[in-house]
């Protein structure tokens, strides 16, 4: 695969600046394996497994498919009850790994101590504050989440083409663009708008790797960009979710005036959409997925995916940009 040489693939030691999305229940060693051995940036997600010493066996599991550098996601969300962290993240240093991908609520204590490690960094946010805080802190990179990302894009509602450019314009450190990525055309723009690379989710949900039923890849490649619902608006707590009859009854019940989130947490518990991921049931829970569905047209390997991915773009940039009057591009052989 010819290349295209940025900030990210050197600093990752890559070779397409192409980062996996860290998805509960999808970013498991088959997926992060494949995404690594494609040349992009395979990733864990660490509280997919059960335990410490499960994200350990699963960490080695990944080792045994791919000799390429992948990471591991920690995302830190606020909980009455929340999973042991610390000891998640002593799992992945003691593991060796060096790249993580953290995103959520107050990482510093974790960005710090993988920093101490010697841990590359990557962090993911949805705001310019938010990512300027993350540089001030230490991170190496930024993953920059524009408002059609699935999972939670904030509460500011930017898209992309906004959100990447602004960011662009304070950020110092690598960012890699997120939400709505799928083909050359958007790694093109991404690198056009400031940013380094593309992390993508929802594509790399629909390709043969991906550890989810093929009822739900299919179910993603039938789906146009309407096809999702906004959650947990009511709640501020956004969040981006294929349409199914669960999110279509999540929807409507938040809309009552005097709705609380327990009205609802029975249709939204994460087992319910391990469970549609699992057996290929649509409706037996959420399913996160973005706007980019509207892009999905197949269900390629991972090595198929991101080799057409560089070579659209490469030939965007050689070929239609550089027949404009005036414009002329060169990109890393």
């Amino acid at each position: 695969m010819t290349t295209i040489n940025t900030r990210i693939t050197r600093m990752l030691g890559i070779e397409a600046p192409i980062v996996q999305g860290g998805m509960m229940w999808v970013g498991r060693a088959e997926l992060a394996a494949a995404v690594s051995n494609a040349g992009g940036l395979g990733i864990l997600t660490a509280l997919t497994q059960p335990t410490p010493d499960d994200l350990r066996r699963e960490i080695a599991r990944c080792r045994e498919m791919t000799d390429k550098p992948f990471g591991v996601n920690l995302t830190i969300l606020p909980s009455v009850s929340p999973p042991p962290y610390a000891e998640y993240r002593k799992a992945i240093i003691d593991s060796g790994v060096t790249i993580v991908e953290t995103a959520g609520h107050k990482p510093r204590e974790h960005v710090e101590d993988f920093k101490a490690h010697g841990v590359t960094v990557l962090h993911k946010c949805t705001a310019v504050r938010h990512a300027l805080s993350a540089e001030r802190m230490g991170v190496d990179a930024i993953s920059i989440d524009g408002f059609e990302c699935a999972g939670h894009p904030g509460e500011d509602d930017i898209p992309g083409l906004v959100l990447i450019s602004a960011a662009a314009d304070q950020v110092t450190v690598p960012m890699i663009a997120s939400g709505g990525f799928a083909d050359g055309r958007g790694l093109v723009a991404a690198l056009a708008l400031g940013a380094e690379g593309i992390n993508m989710g929802t594509r790399f949900c629909a390709t043969v790797e991906a550890p989810i039923h093929e009822r739900v890849k299919q179910f993603i490649l039938d789906n146009d960009e309407r096809g999702t619902n906004l959650i947990f608006r009511k709640f501020h707590n956004t969040g981006r979710v294929a349409r199914n009859s669960v999110s279509d009854e999540v929807v409507a019940i938040s809309a009552r005036a005097d709705a609380v989130f327990e009205d609802i947490r029975p249709l939204v518990s994460g087992a319910r959409g391990r469970l549609a991921l699992e057996t290929g049931d649509i409706d037996a829970g959420l399913v996160w997925a973005g706007q980019v569905q509207g892009l999905i047209r197949d269900i390629p390997s991972c090595a198929q995916l991101v080799a057409r991915i560089v070579r659209e773009a490469r030939e965007i940039i050689a070929s239609r940009l550089a027949g404009m009057p005036g414009v002329t591009s060169q990109v890393a052989a």
